[in-house]
């Protein structure tokens, strides 16, 4: 077996811990110190994928659509966003850590088809929370993989962004009959209450990191109306 040869390394801010990029062959992987198996992998995004389809289902014909996805991740979600919008959109992605949007640049582009070189991309170096608070709207869609889920993994302030006020910042930051997808590594039967204690219409699906089989993901959907 071709063994794990490691790329590089990032530090996540606040204490999250450390990023261990590393290649085997044609696959890649991203590892998170102190948590067993792989935070990401480049032959499971599935659920990254659906995550865009579901979150832009109704934008194929919009003009000048305006997306916002938080969390570059390996590029699979920023990729299907821009299959999904018109060729006269943007999509902006918030990336905390300036070491992954490096390794998009590189190597690891090539997964995505390198959606970073896309002219309609827009990348914000920078914690995803300063665009979900604008609090004027902006976006059509907000697509959200950020940490793991309305539960944080690697940083714990990411809770607040699944708050009863973070999620008020975000319908007040979203168009009217905007939509808001989020990724989460299960069900949360709870969050889906407090999404239309916010004024969403929310519904939720469990989807396959591979195409019929792999682990159950959970993509939260929510409307506003």
């Amino acid at each position: 077996m071709i063994p794990w040869t490691q790329l590089g390394s990032a530090q996540i801010p606040n204490n999250g811990g450390e990023l261990k990029f590393s290649q085997r062959g044609d696959e890649f992987s991203i590892r998170l110190s102190g948590i067993r198996g792989e935070l990401m992998n480049s032959r499971l995004y599935n659920s990254e994928k659906v995550l865009a389809e579901l979150g832009c289902a109704y934008l194929n014909s919009t003009d000048n659509a305006q997306v916002l996805v938080g969390g570059l991740g390996m590029g699979y979600t920023l990729a299907a966003a821009l299959k999904a919008v018109t060729s006269n959109s943007q999509v902006t992605v918030a990336e905390l850590i300036p070491e992954v949007v490096v390794w998009n640049q590189g190597p690891l582009g090539n997964c995505a088809n390198n959606p970073l070189q896309d002219s309609r991309t827009k990348v914000h170096i920078g914690d995803v929370r300063v665009l979900l608070n604008i609090k004027q709207p902006t976006f059509d869609a907000i697509l959200l993989d950020v940490d793991n889920g309305p539960e944080g993994l690697t940083q714990k302030g990411n809770n607040s962004i699944y708050s009863l006020q973070g999620l008020d910042n975000i319908y007040k930051t979203l168009r009217p009959k905007g939509m808001l997808a989020i990724w989460s590594a299960g069900p949360d039967e709870q969050f889906t209450v407090r999404l239309k204690k916010a004024g969403f219409k929310a519904d939720s699906r469990v989807v396959r990191a591979r195409p019929g089989k792999g682990s159950r993901h959970t993509i939260f959907l929510a409307r506003k109306p």
